[in-house]
């Protein structure tokens, strides 16, 4: 496994623990933060933190597994999947994030992600 992937590994578990400080931890004091629900983007790992913490305490449990990892110019494009268990519900999300990286943090994150049927992956 490499450093990145390594990495990737680590900061996926955070996200599938729901914890909040943790993955908060992964991030500069001065990221920047973009998904689906903020698309507009969050500045800073307090209010990554803050909004992650709501989130998660309310959010279904939800297991986050890499799948690949590129090394790109100052940092790294992961390809993960969700399995998200709402009890009777179950759903399966294919995500993708852009992460540049300052000093072993991540500095700028980008997310995307979206639905899939059957995962792909043969299991």
């Amino acid at each position: 496994m490499t450093d990145l992937e390594k990495l990737n590994a680590d900061w996926l578990a955070a996200w599938t623990a729901h914890d909040a400080e943790r993955v908060a931890s992964f991030y500069t004091e001065d990221a920047r933060y973009f998904d689906p629900q903020v698309p507009d983007g969050l500045v800073g790992r307090d209010a990554l933190r803050k909004r992650l913490a709501g989130l998660f305490e309310h959010a279904p449990p939800m297991r986050y597994e890499p799948d690949a990892v590129w090394e790109i110019e100052g940092g790294f494009c992961g390809r993960w999947y969700c399995t998200i268990d709402a009890g009777a519900v179950k759903q399966l999300l294919r995500g993708f994030d852009l992460v540049l990286l300052r000093d072993g943090k991540i500095a700028h994150n980008e997310v995307y992600t979206h639905p899939v049927g059957r995962d792909p992956r043969g299991s």
